[in-house]
């Protein structure tokens, strides 16, 4: 259960996340915005159980699934930014 709690507060946090940080290289697509947010729970998850935030069947918290989701939103944009092609 609590792998299907990440992805659910993922899911909203990807959502959320995209609203809190908008910008041109940003993925555009509704889903990815979704995997990505997903992928943020997961990192938030991984990392406070590493540090001791949270037990070892913990998920991350609300709000550290949105903090994770942004890191890895921005994360995405500097890589997205990188990869432009010239015609």
């Amino acid at each position: 259960m609590g792998i299907l709690w990440t992805i659910i507060i993922g899911f909203v946090a990807g959502v959320i996340a995209k609203f809190l940080m908008p910008g041109p290289n940003e993925p555009a697509g509704f889903i990815l915005t979704t995997i990505l947010g997903i992928v943020g729970a997961f990192v938030a998850t991984f990392l406070g159980q590493a540090i001791g935030w949270y037990g070892p069947n913990q998920g991350a918290g609300f709000i550290g699934a949105i903090v994770g989701a942004v890191v890895v939103l921005f994360i995405y944009g500097l890589i997205a930014g990188r990869r432009t092609t010239t015609y």
